[in-house]
């Protein structure tokens, strides 16, 4: 019978869940090595509930982690220690990742295994056979070099995650050196953990090298990282990433951060298409196609050059045509970049096949405690939706339920609110419903950035925003991903989509920077109370408490001294009012 530990904060249970004593002292400095091996999946506030799999398993693997690591750290941690099957069960997924091992012979490939009962296995496998699969050895199965990528794809669903030391093509050299001067300036030379990142892709240009997801919080550099990883590689280099402004902020951190010179640097977006020894292209130019079974007709942009390195930018986004092209290239290097590795799609397993295992991952918290990221205060507040409204929410559909949720008008009270407790700092108000931000624009004087406004105006807002002339920016969806928006402070979220984690980490990147003084910032998810918006920030709530954020919840009418403006919070109260 296992010995009960009554002061340690988890709990091992046998369907490979891991609870966790949301409120115990050890859990703030626990919770990154769990991040490690496993997902958060439920936050109540008491009990926090994280899920081991085989994909968590091999990711914590390939990142260097061993069995024994996991067991031990389990082990010390649990009031009951490791129930026998789950200790063989951790040992037996972590110990398959490097079972399969694919290497190169001449033009064709080759899958090893030492354990001959894996070879049998898979020879007997039907989804197999189509990739013309020869058995040569007790241990070796040959196989045409087309197929990499897509046999990889295959033995993952499998259980068998491959770990591919065939090699990389060179690509077309390109010398990248850093710029001497930005090294010595503090704001350019890299830190330790970005060193540690771009050597553990990197990997002394070793077979295991070249292809593999790096984890790191918005905020911490990781263009830098990627521009870093270049240098190391010389080649040329194809980076794609979200959106066109995303796009100009990697050419400028290139130019300013490297001696290659501005015609060496070209954009491909729906604006211009330059292919120069390095490209930087949206992943929406690549997937566009004038029907919907047309064909996309920037895809050939892989084999317009000799890439040496493909940069996937917040690669938990990567469009299912990318994923289909990179599965053709899997000779050359292939770095993603990305806050988390949680794709709304469920396509994890592919990231890992197509792009590579996690090599990486640098805590949110770490960061914070090291003074390189702000100090986040995350509060939701909880809005009643005013009674027509409610009343109109319980007799409309599942999505018209969720638009009159989030356009809840009681938002907009408790907004101006915030802004007034946060008066002379910089503010931005993010929103899904373009409606719902014009007429807070409007309430408030603010001025809002949407799709819909020209790139130019855009970037003049985003400049006066940085510089400190504004301070309150209204910004829809478009300003989710890679936008640099270093002084922001404080981030009111008015909508979001359907509780998305990346999102999430998104926004909160928005304010993550350092600030002067006490490093810190302000992350408020404005919610309507009893509705199925409610139901969605828990699932956004996972991704902050899985970082180790401390989140309050707070029900405006019950707890309006908050709001800090008592003229505010009772216009609030009667918002809400019968």
């Amino acid at each position: 019978m296992a010995v009960y530990r009554k002061d340690r904060p988890l709990i091992v249970q046998h369907d490979f869940c891991i609870l966790a004593e949301a409120r115990h002292p050890e859990m703030e400095k626990l919770r990154a090595s769990l991040a490690r091996f496993s997902e958060l999946v439920k936050s109540p506030d008491n009990i926090h509930t994280y899920r081991m799999s085989s994909l968590s398993l091999w990711n914590a693997a390939a990142s260097g982690m061993t069995s024994e690591e996991v067991v031990e750290f389990l082990d010390h941690h649990s009031k009951f220690g490791v129930p026998a099957v789950v200790r063989q069960d951790i040992v037996r997924f972590i110990e398959r990742y490097g079972l399969v091992r694919l290497e190169r012979m001449g033009e064709d490939l080759l899958l090893i295994s030492d354990d001959l009962d894996v070879i049998k296995e898979m020879v007997s496998f039907k989804s197999l056979r189509s990739y013309g699969l020869v058995q040569t050895d007790a241990r070796t199965l040959r196989f045409s070099s087309q197929y990499r990528g897509l046999l990889k794809q295959e033995l993952i669903k499998l259980g068998f995650p491959v770990e591919d030391l065939a090699g990389y093509s060179t690509g077309e050299a390109l010398p990248i050196r850093l710029r001497a001067g930005a090294e010595r300036d503090s704001s350019f030379e890299l830190r330790d953990y970005q060193r540690c990142a771009v050597d553990s892709f990197y990997r002394e240009g070793s077979l295991q090298g070249g292809s593999g997801v790096l984890v790191l919080p918005c905020g911490a550099g990781k263009t830098v990282i990627g521009i870093a990883a270049m240098g190391k590689l010389s080649c040329a280099t194809l980076i794609l990433t979200t959106n066109s402004t995303s796009v100009k902020q990697w050419k400028r951190e290139i130019l300013s951060k490297t001696d290659l010179s501005e015609d060496m640097v070209g954009e491909y977006t729906g604006e211009v298409k330059e292919v120069r020894p390095v490209t930087i292209a949206t992943y929406q130019i690549l997937t566009y196609r004038k029907s919907k079974n047309g064909p996309f007709l920037h895809i050939d942009l892989f084999k317009k050059r000799d890439w040496g390195l493909i940069v996937y930018d917040e690669v938990h986004l990567l469009p299912a045509p990318v994923f289909r092209i990179t599965a053709d290239i899997q000779a050359t290097r292939r770095l993603g970049l990305t806050a988390t590795l949680i794709r709304e799609d469920g396509r994890e397993e592919d990231v890992f096949s197509l792009v590579g295992p996690k090599r990486y991952e640098m805590p949110w918290k770490t960061l914070e405690n090291q003074g390189w990221i702000a100090s986040v205060e995350c509060v939701e507040l909880q809005i009643p939706l005013p009674p027509d409204r409610m009343e109109a929410y319980r007799m409309a559909g599942e999505r018209e339920r969720m638009r009159i949720a989030s356009g809840n008008p009681a938002k907009l009270t408790a907004a101006e609110a915030l802004l007034r407790r946060h008066q002379g700092e910089q503010i931005l108000l993010i929103g899904h419903y373009l409606d719902q931000l014009k007429e807070l624009a409007m309430r408030t004087g603010a001025p809002m950035i949407s799709g819909e406004m020209a790139h130019e105006s855009r970037e003049a807002l985003y400049q006066a925003f940085r510089s400190g002339e504004l301070s309150v920016l209204i910004v829809s969806k478009v300003a989710n991903f890679a936008v640099d928006l270093p002084d922001a402070a404080v981030a009111i979220q008015l909508s979001g989509s359907f509780g998305s984690r990346q999102e999430e980490a998104q926004r909160l990147g928005r304010i993550l920077r350092p600030k002067q003084g006490d490093n810190k910032a302000f992350f408020y998810s404005l919610v309507s109370l009893d509705t199925k918006e409610q139901e969605f920030a828990m699932n956004r709530q996972l991704f902050l408490i899985e970082q180790g954020y401390s989140y309050r919840t707070i029900d405006v009418q019950a707890d309006s001294e908050y709001m800090g403006v008592q003229e505010k919070a009772k216009t609030l109260r009667e918002a809400v009012r019968p």
